[in-house]
């Protein structure tokens, strides 16, 4: 089955974006999001291109399943999923995973400095179901599979070094990645109904090839301390990770993952909540849950990929609802960003920003034949808050 996510705990030309967890973490303890005005303002009448912006705000089509991108030879890959931005001189570098079966992989667009595409590549070949992953500070893109015993494989965006499979971090369906380099540790979600919260601890940091896989503990709540415990197997044979630690915390259906100034925010697509950990005081708290808004029509559902802005924004993708981005502020408003229409047999993957912060990659991974022959990837550019 292909599903979403992506994961973007990235880290833009070996730094950490930054981000203001110092206001979201009283904000998120207090109560979660609710709906409010955006401050991008209403979203306008669709653009050729079938999607709904603000003002200000554009878009173009940058690649379609099946079709060579402009100017280079690679056909861009079927159902693309979660994806990154990495610096490039002047230019910079999105790669984007593809979620299918035996030959998902990776591919990378490079851009220059106007945001020209002048080359398209790929990153990854012979891997299966590659939904989200996280981007590195010694710039690699670690992919994710979402199947059974799948792995974690570390690539490189240039496409110059082969990539390597990662098994000290477990094998479970894995969907996101985030990496704090305070703490010096990655946190990776699990897409199961029952599943777990993990972080990987490197023996060497910067070096994946070793190290420590643990579980999150702490109840059942919604908010309050946690702590981690080792997983003993992370071979996850013959038990699975997720059972062999019984006072592991459960989450339902692990998605997105993005790390930024002491905090990782992930989702939960089986209660369509966004999750923050304080990694500063360990501990969770909600920052949205759509069946907490107070009032009227939750704005958003079906929440998957996330990745967040300078000015301290989370953007939050949809795997259906009405596949729409929405953003969340640290003041604790919620509301659509984007729309996308006609497609509503696909979702919404891969959110990334440009280093600069003014443009933003994402894909419909099925566009508009519903099918993963379909996918299209889009960038928009506007005046995002900086």
């Amino acid at each position: 089955m292909e599903r979403r996510t992506f994961l973007r705990g990235t880290v833009i030309a070996g730094g950490s974006a930054a981000f203001g967890g110092s206001l979201w973490r009283g904000a998120a303890v207090a109560a979660p999001a609710q709906p409010g005005a955006s401050p991008y303002g209403a979203l306008g009448a669709a653009d050729a291109n079938g999607i709904q912006l603000p003002s200000g705000f554009t878009s173009r089509v940058i690649a379609r399943t099946g079709q060579r991108v402009a100017g280079t030879s690679y056909t861009w890959h079927p159902a693309p999923d979660g994806g990154a931005c990495y610096a490039d001189g002047t230019g910079w570098i999105y790669v984007s995973n593809s979620e299918v079966s035996t030959t998902g992989g990776a591919g990378a667009v490079r851009f220059d400095s106007s945001g020209g595409i002048t080359g398209a590549y790929r990153i990854l070949d012979g891997t299966n179901v590659n939904c989200a992953g996280g981007a590195t500070p010694w710039r690699t893109w670690l992919s994710c599979e979402e199947v059974s015993l799948g792995y974690v494989y570390e690539t490189d965006p240039w496409g110059v070094n082969a990539a390597v499979r990662r098994p000290a971090m477990g094998r479970f369906k894995h969907e996101a990645a985030a990496v704090d380099p305070v703490r010096r540790v990655v946190y990776l979600t699990e897409d199961e109904t029952d599943g777990c919260f993990y972080r990987f601890v490197p023996t060497t940091w910067g070096d994946l090839s070793s190290g420590r896989l643990e579980v999150m503990v702490g109840g059942s709540g919604t908010s309050g301390p946690v702590s981690w415990t080792a997983v003993p197997d992370p071979d996850g044979s013959p038990t699975v990770t997720r059972r062999q630690v019984s006072s592991a915390k459960r989450f339902n259906g692990g998605e997105g993952c993005y790390y930024a100034d002491g905090t990782c925010w992930f989702t939960t697509k089986g209660d369509g909540r966004v999750w923050a950990y304080d990694a500063v005081s360990s501990s969770i708290s909600l920052a949205y849950d759509d069946s907490l808004v107070t009032s009227g029509t939750p704005p958003l559902t079906g929440v998957d990929n996330v990745t967040g802005s300078s000015s301290g924004d989370l953007f939050v993708a949809e795997d259906g609802g009405n596949m729409e981005i929405c953003v969340i502020t640290p003041e604790g408003v919620v509301a659509p960003f984007l729309r996308v229409n006609g497609q509503s047999s696909s979702e919404i993957t891969g959110p990334a920003f440009s280093p600069d912060g003014g443009r933003l990659y994402f894909s419909s991974q099925r566009g508009t034949s519903g099918s993963s022959s379909g996918g299209i990837t889009y960038e928009v550019t506007g005046p995002f808050r900086g």
